[in-house]
């Protein structure tokens, strides 16, 4: 199997530049152009164990190029195209690498209806499959990083898949996004992590992502069963807390949280509620890392 890792950086440069390189992320397959040298450095870094294709389908095909015109030297811009639509406006060229993150998200959560796609992390570990839905400033990628920094197996940072059929959780392990203060702090707790370069003055702030580990990209294949359901929430000098939530208010929330629940009409009541059925539901409070480990080492022994 070939991997990026397998191909030196001006034989990246070229792919990205000509007919485009097709990554596997997950069930999908992303043919990525490029003409920006940083974007191609970033990627190299933080996706060199995925597996690519040298030609073939593509589920998605994203172009991101430097703007043109004044733009080439004047406040330098990028922007993004996917099939001739532009659904991001330019972005300082500096912002590349996020931007290529936020796109990756954009085309699964608009395009992949045949899973029902929740914002949420998604982790599993001994058999228990778990789902950390929350909004911005949750805390949720701070703990989705130490959780996978500390052998739970990540299936993604970001996106949820639910396969209807069977309720499997479907992996689609990419890198961590890291936001202003949990960067410091996830390069103190998993110091043998790899991130990325931060990026200064994004519409989240400063930005870094950590790789996923490469264990996790290596069983992308393989999807987990859905055990539990936890929101959490970061509150600096809060006791950890573990509170149940009732099965009615674990639908309407996790509804909340869905990207396509509405798009997918029936299909996607009956998904949700099979799922809400299946798993423990529980908020989550915390302020300790290690505090917040031993939780869940917990939650994985009674899966």
């Amino acid at each position: 199997m070939l991997t990026l890792s397998s191909l030196d950086r001006a034989a990246l440069r070229r792919r990205f530049a000509g007919p485009g390189l097709v990554l596997r992320t997950g069930p999908f397959r992303s043919r990525i152009h490029t003409d920006i040298p940083h974007l191609v450095d970033a990627i190299a870094l933080l996706y060199a164990d995925y597996p690519v294709d040298e030609e073939g389908f593509a589920d998605f095909q994203l172009t991101l190029r430097a703007a043109g015109g004044l733009r080439r030297w004047w406040r330098p811009q990028v922007r993004f195209d996917q099939d001739g639509l532009q659904p991001f406006k330019p972005l300082p060229l500096a912002q590349a690498h996020p931007m290529f993150e936020w796109a990756m998200n954009w085309c699964v959560s608009n395009k992949a209806h045949s899973y029902l796609a929740i914002h949420a992390a998604v982790l599993e570990r001994d058999g228990c499959g778990l789902v950390l839905p929350a909004p911005p400033g949750s805390g949720k990628s701070t703990l989705c990083a130490a959780l996978a920094s500390r052998g739970w197996r990540l299936l993604s940072d970001e996106l949820t898949l639910v396969r209807p059929a069977d309720l499997a959780l479907v992996p689609v392990p990419r890198p961590v996004s890291l936001k202003n203060a949990s960067i410091d702090v996830v390069r103190a707790w998993a110091p043998q992590a790899v991130l990325g370069p931060a990026v200064a003055g994004t519409s989240k702030g400063t930005i870094a992502h950590m790789r996923a580990p490469t264990a996790s990209v290596a069983a992308a294949d393989q999807v987990a069963r859905p055990t539990h359901i936890v929101f959490p929430q970061y509150a600096a000098g809060t006791a950890t807390l573990l509170a149940p939530v009732p099965k009615a208010k674990l639908f309407t929330r996790v509804a909340d949280n869905a990207f396509n629940y509405t798009v997918l009409g029936e299909t996607g009541f009956d998904t949700l509620g099979a799922l809400v059925e299946r798993c423990a539901g529980f908020d989550f409070r915390y302020s300790d890392l290690e505090q917040a480990m031993a939780t869940f080492d917990t939650l994985a022994e009674c899966a």
